[in-house]
């Protein structure tokens, strides 16, 4: 029997999945979870094989958890169970199992768990190019993000946050809404930050903000 965490902000969806899980006797649902604290609170209690998790979380995203989820308790696997295919990287980083994208048929989550639970790996086909291409152009040329860090020290808290944001790759929307901002008020916080970083796009300061560690600290905005 493998035991199983369900982690996903949406009660919907973290009914839904825990109903197809238990429509096969080889899984068990230890529990059904809203955001990384409380993922941490349920594996003390519940001690499960596997958990599927949410990138996009409130208090605690999908992301960090992850990563204190395999300091603490290396033997755990995590799959990550998501509608967003863009800035993998900073959970398979942090010693993600698997990617599925969410809306994949119940045969390919069983399949997944599996795999997982059996010490291998699993990523959704659909993004496993996306993968590939990225950990290459990583490994032939070191790829990494330089920037002036005389710059960084004179950043705010606010700055700080949306620099978090942006590596977890939220759109400005997103990032207005969870830091309680205007989409203008993020639009001029990037571009500032991009020039005094002397960075193209925000997909540059994604890939720096994961490869400082930004996206795993604990920014309290306020």
């Amino acid at each position: 029997m493998i035991k199983i965490l369900i982690a996903d902000d949406q009660q919907l969806i973290r009914d839904s999945i825990k109903i197809i899980l238990e429509s096969n006797n080889d899984f068990s649902v230890t529990d059904t979870v809203g955001n990384g604290k409380e993922v941490l609170a349920s594996i003390e209690k519940n001690k499960p094989d596997i958990i599927l998790m949410d990138v996009r979380m409130p208090i605690m995203d999908g992301t960090v958890c992850t990563k204190y989820v395999k300091e603490k308790y290396p033997d755990i696997k995590v799959i990550i169970l998501t509608t967003f295919d863009d800035f993998i990287f900073s959970a398979l980083k942090y010693g993600a199992s698997g990617y599925l994208l969410k809306g994949g048929s119940p045969a390919d989550l069983f399949t997944s768990i599996r795999t997982v639970a059996q010490g291998g790996a699993m990523i959704n086909p659909d993004i496993t190019e996306k993968v590939f291409r990225l950990f290459s152009k990583m490994a032939q040329s070191n790829y990494a993000i330089s920037v002036n860090d005389k710059e960084t020290k004179d950043f705010s808290k606010s700055e700080w946050c949306v620099i978090q944001q942006v590596g977890l790759g939220l759109s400005n929307k997103e990032i207005a809404a969870k830091l309680f901002l205007s989409e203008g008020t993020v639009r001029n916080y990037i571009s500032k930050i991009l020039e005094k970083l002397d960075l193209r796009d925000r997909t540059q300061l994604a890939i720096w903000a994961v490869q400082t560690g930004v996206t795993s600290e604990n920014i309290d905005p306020k």
